[in-house]
């Protein structure tokens, strides 16, 4: 039986992580993705968000009425934490091969940019973000293979529908702390829940992209920090 001190000590910690990400959605604001500081923000929370919402989630609907008490268990805890950064790597992944698909079909004349811009701006979330202390030794190695992925996509063929989105359900089935017989039984309903939870990203995203001005924007800054690597 969990004590009452340890059960209103894992209620404040509940609380905490559900403030967090339900301030993610909180913070989130309609502003047009057209260079790449809205680019990367918008890759980033959004990621987080989904990646948070779909772990917690689950947990919560697999625990039910115990679930604040697993965060008094301080090994389940480091389970959440290494799950919930390896679920935002995944949707980090298939948002940006979507984001940077959508691009490149409404300007047609910028796809042989498109890889440059998307690696680039992936690459600055990941250097912003570091190897958090609480991710697993997974995080490094999942972290190139997004990489890889993103340096191997062919943009124009990328579609506007929920096929580049094939990483984080699969992700969250994976890492999520819950034991595999459960894991089996509830595969189809997780990774639905998922794809489900991209559909309003998606609408966003395309309410909000100006595509011609992004890549104009990343052409301003790529002729800079050229001149300036001329200038050096």
């Amino acid at each position: 039986m969990i004590s009452s001190w340890r059960l209103r000590s894992s209620f404040r910690v509940l609380w905490s992580v559900l403030r967090g990400y339900l301030g993610v959605a909180a913070s989130r604001r309609a502003r047009v993705v057209a260079d790449r500081g809205t680019l990367e923000d918008f890759l980033a929370s959004r990621s987080s968000h989904v990646a948070q919402t779909s772990l917690y989630g689950y947990l919560r609907a697999r625990a039910g009425t115990r679930f604040p008490e697993l965060f008094a268990d301080e090994e389940f805890s480091r389970s959440i934490n290494i799950a919930k950064w390896q679920v935002w790597l995944a949707c980090l992944s298939d948002l940006s091969i979507y984001a940077g698909g959508l691009v490149a079909q409404r300007d047609r004349n910028a796809v042989g940019e498109v890889g440059q811009l998307m690696c680039t701006s992936v690459e600055a979330i990941l250097s912003a973000t570091g190897v958090p202390p609480d991710t697993g030794p997974e995080f490094t190695v999942e972290a190139d293979r997004l990489r890889r992925r993103l340096r191997a996509c062919h943009w124009p063929v990328v579609q506007d529908d929920e096929t580049p989105f094939s990483e984080s359900p699969a992700a969250l089935v994976r890492f999520a702390p819950v034991v595999d017989e459960f894991k089996r039984q509830d595969e189809e309903i997780v990774k639905n829940s998922v794809r489900f939870r991209w559909q309003e990203v998606r609408r966003d995203f395309r309410g909000q992209l100006d595509a011609a001005a992004l890549m104009a924007s990343a052409r301003v800054v790529g002729q800079r920090d050229g001149s300036s690597d001329d200038r050096a």
